[in-house]
């Protein structure tokens, strides 16, 4: 037994003792460490993290996990994902030598060869070095047609607040009083190449309660931040307001305000010159782009026009210069109706078509949809691999070009080049296996949920597979903003975890994508027990197969998926013996008032309505941890950058468990915003924690 002073001994009883009476009496104890930068918070999170790094990094699993994910994540044989940019493939690559990153171009035919000639165009490492800044990558846009002038997105340690800067890629450099726009969260876009629509805050703290901009002004070029002219004002009720600037292949272009009144719904109204005008689309909409002079949308609820009902979770096309002529009084068109059990999950504009990724029971398939001469769209089905996820990675309107990918739970990421007018492919890149599936096979199952609702699921597991209960087993899923979680191909997951006989499943629980909108909207607000109810479902699927047992039975989630793992901590802490919560909401009575948790009451509900506080109240990890049960050791696991859920909750969720005795590890990444670190070395880190957790508590010989 490590030896403690006396004095010390005494005083964490006083404040266990003190923390647990503020408790019963309804007082929360740990309001303080919710001051993120706070010196008490902070020097609470350097002992927490301390003693969980001395734990998992002396287990002996922890070396080797670390250096196998480490060399995959550094491996020059990833495959660079491109950003077309005129006539020439962009990429942004880290790797051991370029630790922060660089953004880098090849011409097309280089790229698809075996090695590449890669001409760097900014160095993010020397960029930070010379401005003594912890800049981390966040992307970049180009103003089109030329697309000589782009955007570039950096943000201080990875946090979603960003530093815009223009940046000249012909010259590979940063245009000399060109357009700045100081750290914030904010959204840009470019009505030409002088002219940016920018969301901000123009006044310090003038915010919507989310945290959000909701003023957008025109700023000229030369123009100091203090002399644009606003356009559109929002509500400070609302999540956001938000310039889109879209064009198409001919030579369209429409300027819109998106207004998110919540997190679900939307308003759009036309820019003009000076005003704006209401679309009237439904308030549950995706707006997906331009093809043809047509505007394309799919939506989220039906939509009753023209004397028919449109199906939620429709893809539809509006005649641009009829809504530009009368937005009041619009007629779309249907372009797909998916059926029961499908989704669309991307709807990408070619230069003269339109690039559909849908699933069908959580299998994708690519879909080119051809704009008809009268009004009928034509479909056709690209020969993509089956049983796989399918992903649009880039496209570019001057062609009908695109770089797709295909992935599985056991099959290395194929990355193909598509002509959407002709239905040609062409494989491009693919990565090589960074594990032995050959023992593994892949099976979906369905797990009956407690209103009898019928909940499939993937497993990943040992060909020879005993069904004895005596696996170890790893439980993921999602279950919220209409997010599908579908086949994919981890490395990671594959090399620490399969290739050593372990079991991986994936639930695709209700509160999710997978079957359209009204499988997101069946977990919504005070109807969210369905998704914690699918997921213990699930779960118990697995030990009746005799797959596993709550002893070899752990859980993983980060995010939402965080939550969902905190709710299954506190109802079913029987059931799983090992808990891994990374990045959570935990405490659903204050979630609102933390970081950016505002934008989400349409997802989750809000303290303010009596039903939805009582239903959060019911279901919150925080306030349901209780005395005296018997709970597993859980990972808990956040960022100090998160400046979107934060990691505030993480951290109280932790102290909590501490008053009460319970054990528990808590580990906090100082930077990496709203994931797993900010460089591939933090990732890692992060990673071979968790994978060593997890092997510590569900292997049969611990």
């Amino acid at each position: 037994m490590k030896y403690i002073p006396l004095a010390a001994l005494c005083l964490l009883l006083a404040s266990l003792v003190v923390a647990s009476a503020a408790i019963s009496n309804g007082a929360d104890p740990f309001l303080w460490l919710e001051q993120v930068h706070g010196e008490r918070a902070l020097a609470w999170v350097k002992s927490q993290d301390a003693k969980t790094i001395a734990v998992l990094q002396n287990d002996p699993h922890y070396r080797s996990f670390y250096a196998e994910t480490l060399k995959i994540d550094q491996s020059k044989e990833r495959i660079p994902y491109p950003m077309r940019i005129g006539d020439e493939l962009y990429n942004f690559w880290q790797d051991k030598d370029h630790v922060r990153g660089i953004w880098r171009r090849a011409s097309i035919p280089s790229y698809a060869t075996s090695a590449p000639v890669w001409t760097t165009v900014l160095d993010l490492d020397a960029l930070a070095k010379a401005e003594h800044a912890n800049w981390v990558w966040q992307g970049a846009a180009c103003v089109p047609p030329a697309q000589r002038n782009c955007f570039v997105f950096l943000s201080d340690g990875g946090e979603d607040a960003q530093t815009i800067r223009e940046f000249d890629v012909a010259k590979r450099r940063f245009i000399p009083n060109g357009f700045v726009l100081p750290r914030g969260k904010q959204n840009i876009a470019s009505e030409d190449v002088d002219t940016l629509l920018v969301a901000r805050a123009w006044t310090p703290g003038e915010v919507t309660s989310s945290g959000y901009a909701y003023d957008v002004r025109r700023l000229k070029r030369g123009q100091p931040l203090a002399g644009a002219s606003e356009v559109f004002r929002g509500m400070p009720s609302d999540v956001d307001a938000a310039p889109l600037v879209l064009r198409d292949g001919a030579g369209d272009r429409l300027a819109l305000i998106e207004r998110d009144v919540t997190f679900f719904t939307s308003k759009y109204y036309l820019l003009g010159d000076s005003a704006t005008r209401r679309l009237a689309i439904p308030e549950k909409v995706n707006i997906d782009g331009l093809v043809a002079g047509r505007l394309i949308l799919s939506i989220n609820q039906p939509w009753t026009v023209a004397g028919r009902t449109l199906p939620e979770g429709s893809l539809l096309a509006l005649d641009l210069r009829a809504i530009q002529a009368d937005p009041e009084h619009v007629v779309p068109t249907l372009v797909y109706a998916p059926g029961p059990r499908e989704t669309l999950d991307q709807v990408v504009p070619t230069k003269s078509r339109l690039l559909v990724v849908s699933y069908l029971n959580v299998k994708g398939r690519g879909l080119v949809f051809t704009p008809p001469g009268s009004d009928r769209w034509t479909k056709r089905q690209l020969e993509l691999p089956i049983e796989a996820s399918i992903n649009v990675d880039d496209v570019n309107l001057r062609d009908d070009t695109a770089y797709i990918d295909s992935t599985g739970f056991l099959a290395p990421t194929t990355l193909y080049r598509v002509d959407a007018a002709s239905g040609s492919i062409s494989q491009v890149k693919s990565l090589p296996a960074q594990f032995d599936a050959s023992r593994d096979v892949v099976e979906q199952h369905e797990a009956r949920s407690k209103d009898g609702t019928q909940i499939p699921y993937f497993i990943v597991r040992p060909k020879s597979m005993a069904l004895d209960g005596s696996n170890p087993t790893v439980l993921t899923g999602y279950g919220g903003f209409q997010i599908s979680l579908t086949p994919y191909y981890a490395p990671d997951v594959g090399k620490l975890w399969l290739e050593h006989g372990g079991v991986f499943v994936l639930a695709n629980i209700r509160g999710g994508g997978e079957f359209g909108p009204a499988w997101h909207d069946a977990a919504l607000t005070t109807h969210r027990q369905r998704a914690y109810d699918d997921f213990y479902a699930v779960a118990r699927d697995l030990v009746a197969r005799k797959i596993t047992s709550p002893r070899h039975l752990g859980i993983q989630g980060a995010s939402n998926g965080g939550l969902l793992m905190g709710v299954e901590f506190t109802q079913h802490p029987e059931m799983w013996n090992a808990v891994d919560i990374g990045i959570p909401l935990l405490d659903m009575l204050r979630y609102e008032k933390l970081e950016a948790g505002a934008s989400w009451v349409g997802e989750y509900g809000s303290v303010s309505n009596p039903a939805q506080r009582a239903f959060l109240a019911s279901i919150s990890p925080y306030q349901n941890l209780r005395p005296g049960v018997a709970y597993p050791e859980p990972f808990i696991w956040t960022t100090t950058k998160d400046d979107r859920v934060g990691p505030q909750q993480a951290r109280k969720f932790a102290a909590k468990l501490a008053s009460m005795g319970v054990p528990y590890l808590f580990y906090e990444v100082v930077e990496g915003g709203h994931a797993y670190g900010a460089n591939i070395a933090e990732q890692a880190h992060t990673t071979a924690l968790e994978w060593t957790y997890l092997s510590e508590r569900l292997w049969p010989q611990r």
